[in-house]
C-alpha cells in the first residue's frame, strides 16, 4: 500500500504531488516509496504512532531532510532539491520555536522583514495577523509572557505572515492541555477553511486527526496504510492496523469462512466480505458501538441462532464501567471460546434493559459491522 493514491475530487489539480519518496538512515528506510496527491485548499493529516515516518515525510516536503529519492511538486513546481528558504511554506513546530528575546509583533514581522516588506506594510500585516488569531493586545508582551496556547497563537500567525502557498504544523498541539487543545484545534481549523490555506498536520491523536482532517494519511513504518476521510478511516478500516490505531475495536482470533463468514470459537458469523483463503487464521473485528443489544437475554451462553438473525447470540455481563455519557459494558460467552468483548451501551439501554453484572442480555454482531482481516505478525 506505499503507493496509495486519492484525492476529493477526480477533477481537482493537485497542489502538492509527492512521488515514490523514499527516505533512508544507513540501512533503515523512514519513508519506502511514498506517492500522495494533495489538493490546494485541503487539510491533511499524516497520523501514525511514534516512528512510523510522518514528522520525516512532513521535513522531507518542507526540505529539512532531503530524500534519498523520489520527487515533491508544489503548484506544478519539482521543489524536490530546493533548499527550506526557496520553498513555499510556513511551519509550526511543537515547541512552538519562538524567538524568546523578541516581542510578539517582532515574531510575527521576522520573515517579512526578510523579504524587505516596508515598516507601513510589516506594522499593518502583524497587526491583521494579531486580530486574526485573536491576540490584538499581546503584540507587545515577550512569548514567556504568554501561556502555552497564546504563545502557540503566536506561532501560527508567524507562519502565515508571508501567506504561504502551504502550511506545515509539526504535532502544534501536543504541548498544550486538553481543554485548550480542544479550543485551538477548532480555531485552527476555522483559520484553515477560512484562509483557504493548503495544510499539512502531524499527529499521533486519532481523535484531532478525526476532528479536522479533510482526509487522513494513516502511515505504518515508513509506508501508507490508508488514505480517506475521517469517516472512511473510522468506519472502513483496510489493515487490522487501522481498525487497531483508530478508535476502540474488539478483536477476536478465528478463522476465516467463505468470503463473507468468519467462526470465533464454535461460532460462525456473517461478516464483511473479505479476501482470505477458507479456514485460514483470521482477526474478526467489531467497534464496540457497533453491537447491537436486543432487549433481555433469557438463553444460556450458547452459539449464534439461525435464519434472519444469524449474528444474534446471547453474553454475560461481566464487567461494567461507567464512562458519563455511556456505558461500557464487558461479556463473554463460552461458544466464542476464552474472547470477552466490550459494548458500548447508551445509559438509557442499560437502565431500560436492566443490564447488571451476572445478568445475560442479548446481542448482534451486525453482518457489514463485523470485519475480517489477516492476523498482524506481532499478533499471530
Amino acid at each position: 500500500m506505499s503507493e496509495q493514491r486519492a484525492v476529493n475530487n477526480e477533477n481537482a489539480k493537485p497542489y502538492l504531488q509527492i512521488d515514490r519518496l523514499t527516505k533512508k538512515f544507513g540501512d533503515f528506510a523512514a519513508l519506502d516509496n511514498v506517492s500522495l496527491d494533495v489538493i490546494e485548499g485541503e487539510f491533511i493529516f499524516f497520523l501514525g504512532p511514534s516512528g512510523c515516518g510522518k514528522t520525516t515525510f512532513l521535513r522531507a516536503i518542507a526540505g529539512l531532510d532531503i530524500q534519498t529519492s523520489g520527487t515533491v511538486h508544489q503548484a506544478g513546481k519539482d521543489i524536490s532539491a530546493l533548499p527550506p528558504s526557496e520553498r513555499d511554506f510556513g511551519i509550526v513546530f511543537q515547541s512552538y520555536a519562538l524567538f524568546p528575546n523578541l516581542t510578539c509583533e517582532r515574531n510575527i514581522a521576522f520573515g517579512l522583514e526578510n523579504q524587505k516588506f516596508s515598516k507601513a506594510d510589516i506594522d499593518n500585516r502583524v497587526s491583521e495577523l494579531l486580530e486574526m488569531v485573536g491576540l490584538p493586545d499581546q503584540g507587545k508582551k515577550y512569548p514567556a509572557q504568554l501561556s502555552g496556547g497564546q504563545q502557540q497563537r503566536i506561532a501560527l500567525a508567524r507562519a502565515l505572515a508571508t501567506s504561504p502557498g502551504l502550511l506545515l504544523l509539526d504535532e502544534p498541539l501536543s504541548a498544550l492541555d486538553a481543554k485548550v487543545r480542544i479550543r485551538l484545534r477548532h480555531e485552527i481549523k476555522e483559520l484553515q477553511q477560512r484562509l483557504g490555506v493548503t495544510t499539512v498536520m502531524v499527529t499521533h491523536d486519532q481523535e484531532e486527526a478525526l476532528a479536522m482532517a479533510d482526509r487522513i494519511v494513516v502511515m505504518n513504518q515508513g509506508v501508507i496504510e490508508q488514505i480517506g476521510t475521517p469517516t472512511e478511516i473510522y468506519r472502513e478500516p483496510s489493515s487490522l492496523f487501522v481498525a487497531d490505531f483508530i478508535g476502540a475495536m474488539n478483536q477476536f482470533k478465528g478463522r476465516a469462512g467463505s468470503k463473507n463468514t468468519a467462526t470465533i470459537g464454535d461460532v460462525t458469523f456473517v461478516s464483511q466480505e473479505h479476501d482470505l483463503q477458507q479456514d485460514t487464521p483470521a482477526v474478526v473485528a467489531i467497534r464496540p458501538e457497533d453491537i447491537v443489544p436486543h432487549g433481555d437475554g433469557t438463553g444460556s451462553q450458547g452459539a449464534a441462532e439461525s435464519g434472519p438473525s444469524e449474528n444474534t447470540f446471547d453474553a454475560l455481563v461481566k464487567e461494567m464501567e461507567f464512562l458519563g455519557s455511556f456505558w461500557r459494558v464487558s461479556l463473554s460467552n463460552a461458544s466464542l471460546g476464552d474472547a470477552s468483548m466490550v459494548i458500548d451501551m447508551s445509559i438509557n439501554a442499560v437502565r431500560q434493559m436492566d443490564v447488571a453484572i451476572g445478568n445475560s442480555i442479548k446481542v448482534e454482531f451486525p453482518s457489514n459491522r463485523l470485519w475480517v482481516f489477516p492476523p498482524d505478525a506481532d499478533t499471530g
